[in-house]
């Protein structure tokens, strides 16, 4: 983190814990499927007076779902989630922390959503709701007044704001393996949005630097603007 020139003093280092293991295999198609070991560091993660202060004067929170499987993170989040700041929800369906009763509390606090396919069809299900994305726009505005992102890999992605739907069909990569593709989808989507960029070109620098991320090995390869640039130009 700090190589990448972030602040990491709020970093919070464990006595007992160890820093977050994720095992990973691939299959024939370089698509990859976790193990999220545990119990790690982010499982006890507390709340000082110090992040409280920083999360205020923040314009937004980005959180996993993962975040809630242990009692004591889940207490710092649901405690920062009360803050007045735009809350950006990265689902991460992985049982046995994968049910309505862990999950809908964090979708009630969201603002913006971003799941993938297999997941929006399990919580679409929740609501009572079959068929395709075109069908179901009503449920992120009632009852949540979600913005929704959703990746669904090879297939392009999807967005649904104000009742609207733009999508993307993807970019045509080589892949090395797909670790991290999601984080890195999120990311971009989140800049353009904070850049105050329109709605399709959000999601077409989302689907772009997701794939860039694809060609690379490993979760976090390095890049610059000008390499995206480049990617979407070519």
């Amino acid at each position: 983190m700090e190589n990448s020139g972030m602040d990491t003093h709020l970093v919070q280092r464990h006595e007992t814990l160890a820093t977050s293991e994720v095992k990973v295999w691939l299959n024939e198609q370089n698509n990859a499927s976790f193990e999220i070991c545990e119990p790690v560091a982010w499982d006890d993660i507390h709340l000082t007076p110090e992040l409280l202060d920083a999360a205020r004067n923040s314009a937004a929170i980005v959180f996993g779902s993962l975040a809630s499987r242990n009692e004591a993170t889940r207490k710092t989040l649901s405690a920062l989630l009360e803050l007045d700041l735009i809350k950006i929800l990265d689902v991460n369906l992985r049982a046995p922390f994968n049910t309505r009763e862990v999950v809908e509390p964090l979708l009630k606090h969201a603002d913006i959503v971003k799941l993938n396919d297999d997941e929006l069809v399990i919580i679409a299900s929740w609501f009572g709701l079959s068929g395709s994305t075109a069908s179901w726009p009503h449920i992120y505005t009632k009852p949540y007044h979600w913005h929704l992102v959703g990746d669904t890999g090879d297939k392009g992605a999807f967005l649904i704001h104000n009742n609207e739907i733009s999508e993307h069909s993807g970019f045509k990569v080589r892949v090395a393996d797909t670790v991290g593709s999601g984080d890195a989808f999120l990311a971009g989507f989140l800049a353009a949005y904070a850049d105050g960029k329109n709605m399709d070109t959000a999601i077409t620098e989302a689907c772009a630097i997701g794939a860039f991320v694809a060609t690379q090995s490993g979760a976090t390869p390095d890049y610059t603007k000008d390499v995206i640039k480049n990617f979407l130009n070519d």
